[in-house]
């Protein structure tokens, strides 16, 4: 994918990755890092789709398979494989979070205009999820609404379960 020109007011960035054979995009200003899949350490009892837990410079960070989350099934972890590490709003806070991508692609500027609401039928992933979907040099970007990750209930879990650690 050929980065998009920046112009005006009425573009917003995203960080674009692959999940199996699809690309995704989340907004950039949700994005605080990328790291390289290493030293995920499982917990038990936790939902399947949390991978485990990693320390970030002394903060404990749950990592969730994107694409289990995403109902694609487990991310196979190769050589291209990431951790994208978000901060999510709930409530008056930010919750760090990493997510497990295949590979990521770069960061592209999009036309907000151009992005087409979530389709309302079809979708083979929940639609709570997307923020719409665009058209980027002939590949269709899935966009990803970083806040709805996880449902509201899950957030306050995961974060009260990895804070017991």
């Amino acid at each position: 994918m050929e980065k998009l020109k920046t112009g005006s007011d009425k573009e917003r960035q995203y960080l674009t990755f692959g999940i199996r054979d699809e690309y995704f995009g989340i907004s950039i200003d949700t994005v605080k890092e990328i790291l390289e899949y290493s030293n995920v350490t499982a917990i038990p009892l936790m939902p399947d789709f949390v991978k485990g837990v990693l320390n970030l410079r002394g903060e404990v960070v749950p990592v969730i398979d994107l694409s289990l989350r995403l109902g694609k099934g487990v991310t196979e972890v190769k050589e291209r494989t990431c951790i994208v590490v978000l901060e999510i709003p709930f409530e008056q806070d930010l919750v760090t979070l990493g997510a497990l991508v295949d590979s990521v692609t770069e960061v592209i500027d999009i036309d907000i205009s151009t992005i087409e609401p979530a389709p309302t039928f079809g979708a083979r992933i929940k639609a709570q999820f997307i923020q719409g979907v665009v058209n980027v040099d002939g590949q269709f970007v899935i966009l990803l609404r970083g806040e709805k990750a996880l449902s509201v209930e899950e957030l306050a879990s995961l974060v009260e379960k990895v804070s017991e650690v």
